[in-house]
């Protein structure tokens, strides 16, 4: 504290006269609010020439007769319209910016951003068209694996590609849960371990599929992508479930396990058959449709129709 001022009050008042403008009042016409602005002449302004002589106005203490020198800040007080006694004016004195502080020219930020009391400052891009914010993200990450911070200081990154990335952990736990799901409800159907087993063989088929039709349409596997996965996983066991429990029929006929295969794929092919191709063509105009934000829906027509003509 020098001269009665602290920090607070020299920026508070500094800050009040770097204002060019202030609201004086607010007039209604025709039921309309109109602040009044009163703006400082040229002569009023602060610049960086001049601040260093910019006046404040304190109390001089000492020379009202108090002991103590100290000084304090000359702050207006409302007075009561209804008093009668009127205060005597204390003397004041003023004091130069530059009698109390150090002025230098620097360069700072705008504004100071905190989170949980820490400052943290925020360096953002946005990816051109053509371009994999995935794959991008990844590269930008790479050149900071060996970049030394100072001490106290963090690196995080944040954005679309980790949102997208959370978004697809979350969608790969919801199919994980999904196959777990559809092997219980079949061991419920079918009173057997080993039947849904060999159904559940129809899924890396069904995935693989897919995968390979995002790489020969030139998709890349996204969020929308894997709720493809996600609905493939129980189209693709429809066509399991019809053969095997067919085939266990036979075999409950007493027939001999080969011929009760051979005899169930030439039974069942055509309600199989039947039954993909509906699917694949409820589809074919989703996958290639060119309309606004056909884009987004593309994926999950690509993948099913992809695991469907693999998997059967």
């Amino acid at each position: 504290m020098l001269n009665g001022l602290t920090v607070a009050q020299v920026f508070g008042d500094i800050a009040k006269s770097l204002s060019d403008s202030s609201k004086a009042t607010t007039i209604t016409t025709n039921g309309k609010d109109f602040d009044i602005i009163v703006e400082k002449g040229e002569e009023g302004s602060i610049t960086k020439d001049n601040i260093k002589d910019y006046k404040f106005k304190i109390v001089d203490m000492a020379a009202a007769g108090n002991t103590d020198e100290t000084a304090a800040f000359d702050m207006a007080e409302e007075k009561d319209e209804n008093e009668d006694e009127e205060k005597e004016e204390e003397p004041k004195k003023e004091v130069a910016l530059s009698e109390i502080a150090e002025i230098e020219e620097t360069t700072t930020l705008s504004a100071i951003s905190r989170r949980d009391h820490k400052r943290y400052i925020t360096v953002s891009g946005t990816i051109a068209d053509g371009y994999n914010v995935g794959l991008v993200s990844r590269d930008a990450e790479s050149q900071f694996e060996n970049f030394e911070l100072p001490d106290g200081f963090t690196l995080e990154f944040d954005g679309e590609n980790e949102t997208i990335m959370e978004s697809m952990k979350q969608l790969g736990l919801m199919l994980a849960l999904a196959v777990v799901l559809i092997y219980l409800i079949m061991v419920a159907q079918f009173q057997s371990l080993k039947s849904p087993f060999i159904v559940m063989f129809t899924m890396p088929l069904a995935f693989t599929g897919g995968f390979l039709a995002l790489i020969i349409t030139g998709k890349e596997l996204s969020v929308i992508g894997l709720l493809g996965f996600v609905m493939l996983s129980g189209i693709v066991v429809n066509n399991g479930i019809v053969l095997v429990d067919y085939i266990n029929q036979l075999r409950l006929e007493g027939m001999e396990k080969r011929e009760a295969i051979a005899e169930a794929g030439a039974t069942r092919l055509r309600p199989i058959l039947m039954t993909a191709i509906t699917t694949i063509l409820g589809l074919i105009m989703m996958a290639v449709g060119k309309e606004m934000g056909s884009d987004m829906v593309q994926p999950i027509a690509v993948v099913t129709i992809g695991g469907l003509v693999y998997a059967t």
